[in-house]
């Protein structure tokens, strides 16, 4: 067994790792750090103003609850995500309107976009 210190969305996790196959599998360093590579930018739609909400990992955006203009309260759910074949509510942060930046049926990255509230 070997231990490694894996960090997803800025969570620390400890798993251990069971090596199977032989002698024959060649001997990696573990990496100390994981990050997602830098995305080349890419044309996306004006976010507007306000706080952005963004995908927290890679997934199908489902279901968008609100509508732009729509008044929120903090813990309502913004966005439904697929991520691994499991619903997410997205949640809102904050109170505020809401300005949509994603559309249903779109694929998304962690960091994305989903809304933003002002």
């Amino acid at each position: 067994m070997r231990k490694f210190i894996i960090n997803v969305n800025g969570n620390s996790y400890e798993v251990e790792v069971e090596e199977v196959g032989g002698a024959s599998a060649p001997s990696v360093a573990p990496v100390v750090q994981v990050s997602a590579p830098a995305a080349p930018k890419k044309a996306s739609a004006p976010v507007g103003n306000g706080e952005p909400v963004k995908a927290p990992m890679p997934g199908t955006v489902l279901d968008i609850k609100v509508s732009n203009g729509a008044k929120v309260n903090e813990g309502d759910v913004l966005v439904v995500l697929e991520a691994m074949k499991m619903e997410n509510d997205i949640k809102a942060p904050k109170a505020g309107t809401v300005t949509v930046v994603t559309s249903k049926g779109s694929s998304v990255n962690t960091g994305d976009v989903l809304v933003t509230i002002a």
